[in-house]
């Protein structure tokens, strides 16, 4: 444990850690590890667990991870997980999103967050009550999406692959963020309005094997805080999590979403993105208390 912990300091040089301010939540720093709360109303999503199809349903599992410890919610209309996605329409994603997001900003009161690389999709978010935008494709899938970003109070860029595979995995990662960070900084997104993410489980064709991947960016998840700024992790649930602990079935997966994540919250992760809040913040605090030895 000493080890990984001075690891991270070594490679944050002993300064202040970086902050973000995301619609109000303090991320970063020596804030508390933030909690973000994935809700979907996309039937094509991987999680059963995380879908709600009608806005009673949807209001109740939101008011339940608040209740749980959630800081934020992250409320996705189409599914863009990068295994066995599916074509869902412009129009039936904006529909989607506007209903969904409207329905839970009348229930809860934290920031809520757009999972979508469509900028008219942000653009419905926003207008439904969104305040934040959480873009998979760091700003490259959709030329409009920036110049959108830029209006909310808050962005999540994730490192979205781009074909390669010439470099070592964090070395794809770090390239990927550090180019979606100058496109946030060229619309005029300052810096501490933008929080990153590695993008574990997307980089499926890297020229290395998924898991073998996914492993390698947790391990050295602390060399990104040369980037400056904070960083969001998602694991919850992924396929790699199957393959590692033998469980197929999505639903079972929970425990090494747990290890993971705590993983994750040693090398330095600021906030984590999970389907499973109560559970989550118990890893979590613990994982924050060694840190901080």
């Amino acid at each position: 444990m000493p080890r990984l912990t001075a690891a991270l300091r070594g490679v944050l040089g002993g300064s202040v850690r970086p902050i973000a301010n995301l619609a109000g939540v303090r991320v970063g720093g020596e804030e508390p590890v933030r909690l973000m709360a994935a809700l979907n109303v996309s039937p094509e999503s991987f999680y059963r667990g995380s879908i709600g199809l009608d806005a009673a349903a949807l209001r109740d599992a939101a008011q339940r991870a608040v209740a749980e410890g959630a800081d934020l919610i992250d409320i996705g209309a189409r599914s863009t997980a990068p295994y066995g996605r599916q074509t869902v329409e412009l129009d039936e994603e904006v529909r989607r999103m506007t209903w969904a997001v409207d329905a839970v900003a009348r229930a809860v009161s934290v920031p809520i967050s757009a999972d979508t690389t469509r900028a008219a999709v942000v653009a419905a978010a926003l207008s439904a009550g969104a305040r934040l935008v959480n873009d998979v494709s760091g700003l490259r899938a959709d030329v409009a999406m920036a110049d959108l970003a830029a209006q909310a109070d808050g962005v999540v860029l994730m490192a979205a692959p781009d074909g390669g595979a010439d470099a070592p995995p964090i070395e794809l990662v770090r390239r990927a963020l550090a180019d979606s960070l100058r496109r946030a900084r060229a619309a005029g997104i300052a810096d501490d309005e933008i929080v990153l993410d590695p993008g574990i489980g997307f980089f499926v064709d890297a020229g290395v094997a998924p898991t073998a991947f996914n492993l390698t960016i947790l391990q050295r998840l602390a060399s990104l805080a040369e980037l400056g700024r904070p960083l969001l992790v998602g694991v919850s649930r992924k396929r790699f999590i199957g393959e590692l602990t033998g469980r197929r079935a999505v639903d079972q997966r929970l425990y090494g979403s747990l290890a993971a994540t705590t993983v994750a919250v040693l090398n330095g992760a600021s906030i984590v993105r999970t389907h499973d809040v109560a559970a989550t913040r118990d890893a979590v605090r613990v994982a924050r208390a060694l840190r901080e030895l």
